[in-house]
């Protein structure tokens, strides 16, 4: 009986919603999806050191020629002010995208009030997130690096620092506590990766 009854409400439920509606949610999940998808594929590049790993990431010291000893010309501060750079501007496009859509959705006419209720809350959820983030940027570089993108996705905190090898249990309790006056999120969902 238990069954049946969960079935008729689930039933139910796509009856009252109606599918229109439920097109539109599932739009705005999947942006989300998108968004968190984005910050994934971008950040996955051979420069990056986790420091979550307790040591298992190479040193990333690219300056020296292995083969000659010789110095190279340093051009790690321009690749690297050009990641900074480039993931800025991919993170903002992507919530462009994302507050376009919401927005086509809250204009939609035929949309119901609950839905454009919706899409209104997750632009206010996206605002709010991009000011957490540049409060967050601003109090790590306040701590001495040079370049900080910190990305909030769905209750966890991506966090990309400009640093040379791992960073030491104080420097990440520093970090973690940054993020956690400005978000509220827990240490445990914060990602903390460093960039030569």
């Amino acid at each position: 009986m238990a069954i049946k009854d969960k079935i008729k409400s689930v039933k139910n439920f796509f009856t009252k919603s109606g599918k229109r509606n439920l097109i539109i949610a599932c739009a705005v999940l999947l942006i989300g999806a998108a968004v968190w998808a984005n910050w994934i594929f971008f950040s996955d590049d051979g420069g990056f050191e986790y420091t979550g790993s307790n040591g298992m990431a190479g040193d990333l010291d690219n300056s020296k020629n292995p083969t000659s000893g010789e110095e190279e010309t340093d051009v790690t501060d321009t690749s690297t002010d050009s990641y900074f750079s480039t993931m800025q501007v991919s993170r903002q496009r992507s919530r462009d995208e994302a507050l376009e859509v919401l927005y086509a959705i809250i204009d939609n006419e035929s949309a119901s009030d609950e839905v454009k209720a919706e899409a209104a809350a997750e632009v206010a959820l996206i605002a709010e997130s991009i000011q957490q983030e540049a409060y967050i940027e601003v109090a790590i570089a306040s701590q001495g690096y040079e370049q900080c993108v910190a990305v909030i996705s769905n209750e966890t905190v991506s966090v990309v620092v400009q640093h040379e090898g791992q960073l030491s249990s104080t420097q990440l309790a520093q970090i973690n506590s940054v993020v956690y006056d400005y978000t509220g999120i827990e240490p445990v969902n914060i990602t903390i990766i460093t960039k030569a």
